[in-house]
């Protein structure tokens, strides 16, 4: 059996407590990996995945609401952090958002909320943790396939996170002598919460359905197991890349 030595560890994970997020959470948790879960607005969905997590045994998470948009609010959520926690070990950078319209539709309200989120947050995030792993860590930012595919009213969320790609490629450089790795997490159409904003989900989920050679749609629980491996001493040596979890659905398309 392989042993992802994790038990022990603290995580912050973003928008830890729905979808992507919450599976993260509640793999690490399992693994006996301290959580620090952070949330924007959804009180009742945090305390309902804390929960969870210690019904099956896992330690109490901390919840600490913030916009990881902001840059105060970031400092303000580390403090917070660093007075229950002398060290990160692993960081989630996970939380997003944005405006679903056409490109020509867009207003530079709409596109400033989706790069603060998406895109500008990690960098924020990542400024604070850097402190906290002086001995090294693990950092992960979740994207998805709108970073590289043009899909209908996506421009402003699939723009902010190819920047959060290139974000993740030049700290990889810069974080990598201090034994920090970060790499991307990138995922297929999975039926989250987030996708019943798209006026077109149906059509998503029945297209990604039909065409992904696995023969399924990808789920939170198959992000989250790719999410462990980068997490762990097992990915050691991968380093500012994007890893694809898609059932193969973008090899097609």
């Amino acid at each position: 059996m392989v042993n992802l030595d994790l038990d022990g560890k603290t995580a912050l994970v973003t928008g830890g407590t729905r979808g992507i997020g919450r599976a993260i959470a509640l793999k690490l948790a399992a693994q006996g990996v301290q959580l620090i879960l952070n949330y924007l607005r959804n009180r009742k969905a945090a305390e309902a995945t804390a929960a969870e997590i210690i019904a099956a045994g896992g330690k109490p998470p901390r919840l600490i609401k913030a916009n990881v948009g902001d840059p105060e609010k970031v400092k303000a959520l580390f403090a917070e952090i660093r007075q229950h926690h002398d060290r990160l070990d692993i960081l989630v950078s996970n939380a997003a958002s944005g405006v679903l319209n056409a490109t020509l539709e867009l207003a530079p309200r709409h596109l400033e909320w989706s790069m603060e989120i998406n895109a500008y947050g990690l960098v924020y995030l990542v400024q604070e943790a850097v402190p906290m792993m002086p001995t090294g860590g693990k950092i992960i930012a979740l994207s998805s396939a709108g970073a590289t595919h043009a899909i209908a009213n996506y421009a402003a969320v699939g723009a902010s996170k190819a920047a959060l790609e290139a974000f993740v490629r030049h700290l990889s450089v810069e974080l990598a002598p201090r034994g920090i790795h970060i790499n991307t997490l990138s995922a297929g159409i999975v039926d989250t919460d987030a996708l019943k904003h798209f006026p077109n989900r149906e059509a998503l989920l029945t297209r990604s359905a039909t065409e992904t050679p696995a023969g399924r749609l990808t789920t939170p629980e198959d992000v989250a197991n790719v999410a462990l491996f980068l997490a762990s001493s097992l990915s050691d040596m991968v380093q500012g890349q994007t890893l694809v979890v898609d059932g193969g659905y973008s090899v097609r398309s």
